[in-house]
């Protein structure tokens, strides 16, 4: 199949996010992914050597090898979003060896699932492919269902079976981020020990998120400050999603709520309201950019997939992201059609281009 231009994909949006030049935080600011990511950035922090070679593991690996861009294909909605409703549309990844065989396929950087899953498959693909073991994980079965992140499993074990990294999510917050700060940030400190990476799914979670018909949780400040907390505990890698919107301590901020801490500033100089200024704002609490920030690339929507999973792509790259982890826009269709997804992601990295804004 032949390869689709990225402006013809993008169609109207296209002159609106390759030309956007950002009037936030200047680019020169930004330490950007580039092919000695790993050596200048990550070099001269207490990673040791056995964590810098995990990650150059996974930064040496699939199409964007050598880059300085990753792209993940992240399968842990068995758990997260039951199994039946996450697989039906393609069951054949009930087996997770085809889980591992799409991210092969995909040309992707590594491949992020259960310990269950990658159990199975270790001895035959963990040499072939990073693996990143999600630790923690949502299961559903409890009734009535709650919102709360709880392990699976032990960082050694992870290890045991051949991880470059571990991965976890913390629901910042929750009523339960305390106690999940604590023991994310214990396993993060083991996983470093034992030399391998670690990437933290940092989503913001309560339901007081949603204030007068608009959802916050996907809101610039709110997902930049959960970032930062991300950081804070030493995760090399951010994983967040694209930002939609802004003004989520504001909104939660009034009448006789002082929740949170806020600066105008951040509304007015540090973030506009173009996608990449939003993103943007996503990477500067990541440090500048030293923790790479990747998006996540959403639920499967169908026939607009490709274009969602382009346009999230080209806004993590000018924003300064370090590229996307993308699951069920994959999985959720046949594998053929999954790697097409896949690659078209990669694309837009591998398109030199698209810069940062």
């Amino acid at each position: 199949m032949a390869k689709r231009p990225i402006t013809e994909i993008l169609g109207s949006d296209a002159d609106y996010l390759l030309n956007y030049k950002s009037k936030t935080i200047s680019k020169e600011h930004i330490h950007a992914p580039n092919a000695d990511f790993v050596d200048n950035v990550f070099g001269p922090s207490n990673r040791s050597t056995q964590v810098l070679r995990s990650l150059g593991s996974l930064f040496g690996t699939g199409r964007l090898a050598g880059t300085g861009f990753l792209s993940i294909l992240p399968i842990d909605q068995g758990i997260e979003h039951s199994a039946g409703a996450s697989f039906a549309k393609n069951p054949i990844y009930f087996d997770p060896e085809n889980i591992v065989k799409l991210a092969i396929e995909g040309g992707c950087n590594a491949v992020a699932t259960t310990f269950g899953a990658l159990a199975f498959t270790s001895r035959k693909y963990a040499h072939k492919v990073p693996f990143v073991v999600k630790i923690n994980h949502n299961e559903l079965l409890t009734y009535p269902n709650k919102a709360d992140q709880i392990m699976f499993g032990s960082v050694r074990d992870a290890w045991n079976l051949g991880a470059a990294a571990v991965g976890a999510t913390i629901y910042f917050g929750s009523d339960n981020s305390s106690r999940q700060i604590i023991e994310v940030a214990k396993a993060f400190e083991e996983a470093h020990e034992l030399g391998m990476a670690t990437i933290l799914w940092c989503y913001t979670r309560n339901n007081a998120f949603k204030k007068d018909g608009v959802d916050y949780h996907t809101s610039a400040d709110l997902t930049g400050q959960a970032n930062h907390l991300g950081v804070t505990i030493q995760a090399d890698i951010i994983k967040q999603k694209l930002a939609t919107n802004n003004g989520g301590f504001k909104a939660l901020n009034t009448g006789g709520s002082s929740y949170g801490k806020l600066d105008e500033k951040i509304y007015t100089e540090l973030t506009s309201e173009h996608p990449i200024d939003l993103c943007r704002y996503q990477v500067i609490n990541c440090y500048m950019g030293r923790a790479g920030l990747i998006n996540s690339g959403g639920e499967s929507k169908g026939a607009s997939d490709l274009v969602d999973a382009v346009r999230t792509a080209v806004i993590n790259k000018r924003a300064g992201g370090m590229g996307l982890i993308s699951g069920r826009k994959a999985f959720q269709r046949p594998m053929k059609e999954g790697v097409e997804i896949l690659n078209a992601i990669q694309d837009v990295y591998l398109d030199k281009s698209i810069d940062v804004a």
